[in-house]
């Protein structure tokens, strides 16, 4: 693995290369990572780099945005077969359906969706941002995609804001169930559950705190409590108990894994400096329409 980490270091250096790593990666490709974190702060930095070649540790989705905010850089996935449910839950076919049956209303799309999807709507987010970038947009009905369950967490906490949501989905976070938090609050009492909203609305519900992954990291380390049980992907958990070995650090229960996001490896990101293989390419007229969507949320999240 050292070797590996050297010659990938060294690729860097002599390509001018900047790799980026979401934090449901396998723990390890942090070893090369010049940028961990979730998609709002990846997006910031493909936005802003100077790098000649962004690297994108993560799925496809992902290393689309960067294309889209970087076009002039050239963007590899490590992994090409690395892509997203929830993404894959609706098309521009099914959006524009969405959009037809309700009609004159901002459409607003999570980051995990497809270029030609971020194309035809106004507005994207993450989930450390979606409250934020959907309350300045002063409406009070806004159609959101692809993730309802996002979508409804985020009306219960604005309130006055009605969201209408298309019934995609993320198939690791609805694994976990309000039963599976019952039985870790048993075990662990003195714990404090912390979840990520694409998880059913009722496990949100009874959560202690919701954020993006970025938030719950943000939670631990900031905390004085001791005991965290976890209702999110695995990769949160392992750099959690990476960087605080101090606190203890309970996963909801075993196998809550985006197979996606597992597929990256050490020997998949030397292969792409190496070779420059699996370039992301975006058609230019979607890229133009899609860009000025995450666009507006990069302006509405400073």
């Amino acid at each position: 693995m050292q070797r590996l980490v050297e010659n990938i270091n060294r690729l860097k250096r002599e390509k001018n290369a900047v790799i980026l790593a979401h934090c449901y990666q396998p723990v390890e490709v942090d070893l090369v990572a010049d940028y961990v974190g979730d998609s709002l702060y990846l997006s910031q930095v493909a936005s802003t780099t100077d790098a000649d070649i962004i690297v994108f540790a993560g799925v496809y989705f992902m290393a689309q945005t960067a294309k889209i905010l970087s076009p002039e850089k050239k963007v590899l996935l490590p992994q090409m077969d690395a892509g997203c449910r929830m993404a894959d839950m609706i098309n521009h076919k099914q959006l524009m359906e969405f959009k037809v049956k309700n009609p004159n209303l901002p459409t607003v799309c999570y980051v995990n969706s497809t270029a030609e999807v971020k194309a035809e709507c106004d507005l994207c987010v993450t989930s450390s941002n979606a409250v934020k970038v959907i309350k300045s947009l002063n409406k009070d009905k806004i159609l959101f995609v692809p993730d309802t369950y996002l979508g409804k967490w985020v009306e219960k906490q604005l309130g006055n804001i009605e969201i209408i949501t298309y019934p995609g989905f993320c198939p690791t976070h609805l694994q976990i169930r309000p039963v599976d938090i019952e039985n870790a609050r048993k075990q662990h009492p003195n714990a404090v559950v912390l979840a990520h909203p694409e998880c059913h609305m009722s496990v949100t519900d009874i959560a202690d705190y919701v954020g993006s992954t970025t938030g719950i990291m943000n939670y631990v380390a900031k905390s004085n409590m001791k005991s965290f049980i976890i209702a999110t992907e695995q990769g949160v958990v392992d750099r959690l108990k990476r960087d605080y070995p101090n606190k203890e650090i309970i996963p909801i229960k075993e196998n809550i894994v985006c197979p996606n996001m597992k597929m990256t490896s050490l020997e998949d990101i030397l292969n792409v400096l190496e070779n420059e293989t699996n370039e992301i390419v975006v058609d230019s007229d979607i890229a133009q329409k899609a860009v000025r969507c995450i666009d507006a949320m990069l302006e509405a999240s400073v």
